[in-house]
């Protein structure tokens, strides 16, 4: 699978779970930390716990896609999903804004959704 597949599939899975405000973001260009990083929000612990959930059980029964590691589980205001190409920041929307990982990455190149994936976004509004 390739590193744009895998964050397209992240995406997927984090708008199963009704987050909000995701994006991908290619950082091929000015980052050798990783290919594509995925940033979305959610409006409680709970449900950044289960958007970085979903992402986690959906790319591992469904792919035998397993992560390096996984950060902020326990907590729920900044779960960190990193598959080494791809690295999943789900975030609490005070708590994005605070670190400001937009602003951080936005040289990157934002990668348009799929329609089926941009309509789900816009219906989790």
């Amino acid at each position: 699978m390739q590193s744009l597949d895998r964050a397209l599939l992240c995406a997927a899975q984090i708008l199963e779970k009704k987050a909000f405000n995701v994006r991908v973001l290619d950082v091929r260009k000015i980052s050798s930390l990783t290919d594509f990083i995925v940033l979305a929000s959610g409006s409680s612990d709970r449900q950044v716990q289960a958007a970085a959930e979903s992402v986690h059980l959906g790319l591992k029964h469904d792919h035998g896609v397993r992560p390096l590691g996984i950060e902020g589980m326990n907590e729920g205001r900044w779960v960190l999903v990193d598959y080494g190409d791809v690295m999943v920041h789900v975030f609490q929307e005070p708590v994005r804004q605070f670190y400001d990982l937009d602003g951080l990455w936005r040289d990157a190149l934002e990668v348009p959704l799929p329609p089926e994936l941009a309509e789900a976004a816009r219906a989790g509004r």
